[in-house]
């Protein structure tokens, strides 16, 4: 039996939900990698990557399906899941340079 598809709410509010736990988890190794704590700050980049890439495979499962012909119906929620999922992969990634930065530091 085929499984039955996920609405457009429920995917926009997993990739919120997911976007919302890589950015926390991202901020979260900073806090550590501030404290010199860098193997749990990796620890955390880590998990802040396994959140982002669940919240960009929905993201890119939306593209696949509107490329295929199956256009998705654009709703302020999903807009917002997008605002999220793009935000976080930017504090990420600028949180990664900060680690970096505070690592040299630290030597």
């Amino acid at each position: 039996m085929e499984e039955e598809k996920k609405s457009i709410d429920e995917i926009s509010f997993g990739i919120i939900a997911n976007a919302g736990d890589a950015r926390s988890y991202a901020f979260q190794a900073l806090d550590a990698a501030k404290s010199g704590n860098f193997d749990e700050a990796e620890e955390l980049l880590k998990k802040s990557e396994e959140a982002s890439t669940l919240a960009h495979k929905a993201q890119t499962d939306l593209l696949f399906d509107e490329v295929n012909g199956n256009p998705t119906p654009v709703n302020v929620l999903l807009v917002h899941s997008q605002d999220h999922l793009m935000t976080s992969m930017l504090a990420t990634e600028l949180i990664k340079e900060l680690i970096i930065m505070y690592k040299k530091e630290a030597k």
